[in-house]
């Protein structure tokens, strides 16, 4: 039959026709349990057929009841009408699989077109295109780089900003406004009241002399004495002193090697490698009265075209072996709620105290003894270090503890799909000085995200989950506006906090990157690492520059999460994946950190011009972490890399295998649960892979099993009160890989465990205990074996023969 027969049946059946109707289709969610749902709809003379159709069964309108004469002429034409309306549907299906194969190849993960105008808001029944993610980051990009990140942090480091104090809360206020300004869905503060503890104004601390009587002599002068030691013991403490390199474990061996005993001494001690925190646990560990803290030359300048830290400063730093508020461990501190009376039990018993590199030179010519050795030799202005013991010190703290409100700063842009799922974003807006690297350049980045987004939100870009942007007080205590927040909230955030992105000393330097993170975040990583330019090596990304040196990136760049960071708690602590990105200094460490001399002009001369392309490049390190968590439809979290890091472990447990299988135990257990999560991972990783990702109901079901990996690894079988940090890897306590290591180490009398013990944060003991033992690995196989049966899914998907 010709075309031109087929039309002009086609008009006369259209002439014939009163009121045209059109079956509609609805469509429906799921598989259907009955006929589809079909609906008649009037539709005007001239009117378009909708572009849109379904591919399911096709039905006609139900029968009138009545013939009428035109019913013959329309049944004949019936045939060719369904015809057309079939090629018609075919021609319109192929064309859309040939657009949507072609967006597919250019970008896995789409969100709707945007204008270039930034006033321009989309509304909700906007489709007509995608914005791929080469546009999303080009648009990232241009907008961030419209800020004023470097005046930013001029502005800040200039304000006060000690917590609790006057200068923070105007701050605070200041912060609010200018969130309120952008367009975000919420903004809150939140109000702690912690005790914090602050020197004595009346009664500073001091230092003094001591014959050989026991007669307190004379005062030697601290030059910086309002710089102190948060959570030190009040007290006064009496001994001689001996000169403990960086207070480690190992450093307190070699002196015990060589013929000093630093117990009932005051050990006087190099800032670095270590925190002030493990450096006195680990001298009240060895049974030392008290401890003095230095910063060495030899440790931060040894570029002479650099600056460094004047000799009659000091360093501020707390002691507290642990984050949070150490009056109210495991417990939020609102409201001035009563709680338990009970301290962390990361406190010290004994006093601590910083001094200025002139006052140890002055100390460390008065040691006699053994020479130190070559590598524990420094830049001061002393001939040669002795170990001691030389004279006798007293050292009197009177720091005291106050109750201090203490306030952090919210604000929110909720996701479109999944805005029950936060991913968070925080930066420490307090500082003990000026804290130019310490807080102001992390405060600037977070205000700038902020204000990236909050454009962007404005040019029509959604995320599919709720962005929460956080500025927290309390950081200089140990992270204890972070950690109070999440113990007020550890009930639900595992359930809902995706990933949490620290901005805490981002700019240290621009030598080397480190990102100190869960490995669930790696691999995200070194994706985001190859789309942000090296802002010191033109032409390069900085997964480039990295590989050139090292060819194993994440050997140059990965660090584990350290106890002094916020990003610490939330994984060790709540469970949450974390990342804290960090540039150094090669081979030196930033020298102005926690001191008065933090300032603007002393990290812009250490970057030497360079800290808005540094802080620029954080910046967009961050924004494209957050974009690709916020945004990407399936969680972009290698759930199986833990099974490389349980690998990694049971290698070093291997060493003690023979040990254990003369006493009659095995580690069995332990290789048949990590056998189990490696198989649970699998699985999953092919049921995504077989899966369709417009699927939205099954997309977050994966994604609900996959944010929650990290709290899988959280031990559910110690106390949250007692045992604050339960992750069996990062944790401390005798749950944790690194206690039983500890434990195996001591089956070998040769080796000593003394150098694991502070990673454990748990004493050596006697020596092994088969009962220990079976406790801890019990914990350990019982955690790991519990996050592979929840990586499983439902309990009839679990497959194991425990």
């Amino acid at each position: 039959m010709s075309m031109e027969r087929l039309w002009g049946l086609l008009q006369r059946a259209q002439q014939l026709s009163p009121r045209p109707t059109q079956t509609i289709y609805k469509r429906v969610e799921g598989p259907h349990q009955g006929p589809v749902e079909v609906e008649e709809e009037d539709q005007e003379e001239g009117a378009e057929l909708p572009a849109h159709f379904c591919p399911m069964e096709l039905k006609g309108p139900e029968p009138l009841g009545s013939v009428i004469p035109w019913a013959a002429a329309g049944r004949k034409a019936a045939p060719y009408l369904v015809l057309m309306a079939l090629l018609i549907f075919t021609g319109a299906f192929l064309l859309g699989y040939v657009a949507f194969r072609g967006s597919c190849q250019a970008c896995g993960d789409s969100v709707l077109v945007v204008s270039e105008d930034v006033n321009y808001e989309l509304g909700l029944d906007y489709h007509r295109g995608r914005l791929y993610w080469s546009d999303l980051q080009a648009m990232f990009l241009r907008i961030l780089g419209e800020g004023h990140l470097e005046d930013t942090i001029r502005q800040t480091s200039l304000r006060e900003r000690v917590a609790g104090s006057a200068g923070t809360a105007a701050l605070v206020q200041d912060i609010l406004e200018t969130l309120s300004r952008q367009k975000l869905d919420h903004v809150w503060t939140d109000t702690h009241y912690v005790g914090l503890q602050f020197p004595d104004p009346a009664h500073p601390n001091t230092l003094h002399w001591v014959d050989e009587n026991e007669e307190v002599g004379e005062q030697l002068q601290l030059e910086d004495p309002d710089v102190y030691c948060p959570y030190s013991a009040p007290g006064n403490a009496t001994g001689k002193l001996v000169y403990a390199h960086y207070g480690r474990p190992e450093d307190l061996q070699d002196l015990r090697a060589r013929g000093v005993e630093p117990a009932g001494c005051l050990l006087l001690v190099r800032v670095g490698v270590t925190s002030f925190a493990q450096k006195v646990a680990t001298a009240q560990g060895a049974g030392a009265r008290g401890v003095l803290l230095f910063p060495d030359p030899a440790d931060f300048s040894p570029d002479p075209h650099k600056p460094g830290l004047s000799s009659h400063r000091a360093v501020y730093g707390h002691v507290h072996l642990g984050t949070g508020d150490p009056y109210t461990p495991g417990f939020p501190s609102f409201n001035q709620t009563q709680f338990p009376p009970v301290e962390s039990s990361g406190l010290p018993s004994i006093p601590a105290q910083p001094i200025s590199a002139d006052v140890a030179s002055h100390l460390l010519r008065k040691l006699k003894g053994p020479v130190a050795p070559q590598e524990w030799q420094g830049h001061l202005s002393v001939s040669l270090y002795r170990l001691g013991p030389g004279p006798g010190l007293k050292l009197l703290v009177n720091n005291h503890r106050t109750s201090t409100p203490i306030s952090n700063i919210f604000g929110c842009i909720e996701g479109f799909a999944e805005p029950d799922h936060y991913v968070v974003i925080g930066a420490q807006r307090d500082a003990w000085g000026p804290g130019a690297a310490k807080s102001a350049v992390g405060t600037a980045i977070l205000l700038e995200l902020v204000r990236a987004f909050s454009s962007m939100v404005s040019n029509g870009f959604r995320p599919r989950r709720s962005l929460l942007f956080i500025s927290w007080d309390g950081g200089d205590f140990g992270s204890v506006g972070s950690t109070e927040w999440l113990e007020g909230y550890l009930s639900v955030l595992h359930l809902k906090a995706v990933a949490y992105v620290s901005l805490d000393n981002a700019v240290l330097g621009d030598d080397r990157l480190h990102a100190k993170t869960s490995p669930l975040l790696i691999s995200l990583i070194e994706n985001i690492l190859k789309q942000v330019d090296s802002p010191n090596h033109s032409g390069q990304t900085l997964y480039e520059h990295v590989v050139f040196t090292n060819p194993s990136w994440d050997a140059e760049v990965i660090r584990p999460l350290p106890m002094d960071s916020s990003a610490y708690s939330f994984t060790a602590f709540a469970g949450v994946p974390a990342v804290e990105f960090s540039f150094m200094e090669d081979k030196q460490e930033y020298p102005f950190l926690s001191t008065k001399e933090d300032t603007y002009e002393n990290l812009h001369k250490v970057l030497q011009g360079r800290l808005p392309a540094v802080a620029q490049a954080v910046a967009q390190l961050a924004g494209q972490l957050v974009i690709r968590l916020s945004h990407d439809h399936l969680l972009p979290l290698d759930f199986g890399r833990y099974g490389d890091v349980v690998l990694r472990h049971i290698g070093s447990l291997n060493e003690y295998s023979g040990d254990l299988k003369a006493r009659g135990l095995t580690l069995q257990w332990v290789y048949s649960a990590r056998g189990d999560y490696i198989r649970a991972a699998e699985k999953l990783r092919k049921e995504i892979y077989s899966s369709e990702e417009s699927d939205e109901r099954l997309m977050r079901m994966y994604n609900v099993r996959i944010m929650r990996v990290e709290f899988y690894f959280l031990s559910q079988y110690v106390s949250p009160a007692d045992s604050p940090f339960r992750h069996i890897f990062l944790g401390r306590g005798d749950h944790t890989v690194g206690a039983l290591l500890d434990h195996l180490q001591l089956l070998r009398p040769d080796d000593s465990g003394a150098t694991r013990a502070s990673s454990s944060g748990l004493a050596a003991g006697l020596g092994f205990e088969e009962s220990r033992f079976r406790r801890q690995l019990a914990l350990l196989t019982w955690t790991l074996q519990g996050a592979a049966n929840a990586l499983s899914g439902d309990v009839w998907n679990i497959d194991n023969n425990f």
